[in-house]
């Protein structure tokens, strides 16, 4: 039929974990790759954006990997360097995922502003398209959106909530 996407659903598990700051919801693949991380009361917008980047997407309950529930609690429980355990992949546009791999080297306890992560992909010009590449990343706090300021140090924008991105900084030593 005309209009129609011929191009399969994904299928994904879909898990849920207990943090510090609410219930994460962990969606993976057949591979055991994250391939989105959200909270609880902010399912729509994942839903919504798993569908922007995916097409058709079924969530089934399933578990994910041990290791991967491991490494996020460790994180939670103050060895920040367990997020770098965590595979992962993302779907988006090339300029998306510059974003969203930059994103991953910076380290934690450390901030970055827009602009300053726009220069460091080579587009200096690019600061409110690197916003909004940050705002539609799907895996938080292991591509650590959360980490990305106002050019004045401010808490700017976070899916999550404002609330969730001060705290994340500040469990990882950032005074905010």
């Amino acid at each position: 039929m005309p209009g129609r996407s011929t191009k399969p659903s994904a299928s994904f598990g879909l898990d849920r974990l207990t943090t510090p700051i609410g219930i994460a919801l962990l969606v993976t693949d057949a591979e055991g790759a994250l391939r989105a991380l959200d909270w609880e009361d902010y399912e729509h917008r994942m839903r919504e954006l798993l569908r922007l980047h995916y097409g058709a997407v079924d969530l089934s309950d399933r578990p994910a990997p041990a290791s991967m529930r491991t490494a996020l609690s460790g994180y939670f429980e103050g060895d920040l360097s367990q997020l770098s355990a965590i595979a992962w992949r993302i779907a988006g546009t090339p300029f998306q995922q510059k974003v969203w791999n930059a994103l991953a080297h910076i380290p934690a306890g450390t901030t970055m502003s827009y602009g300053a992560l726009a220069a460091k992909i080579d587009l200096p010009k690019a600061i409110r398209a690197v916003g909004h590449a940050n705002g539609s990343n799907p895996i938080s706090v292991v591509l650590p959106c959360h980490r990305l300021i106002g050019a004045d140090g401010s808490l700017v924008k976070y899916g999550g909530g404002l609330a969730r991105k001060r705290w994340l900084l500040r469990h990882e030593g950032v005074e905010v």
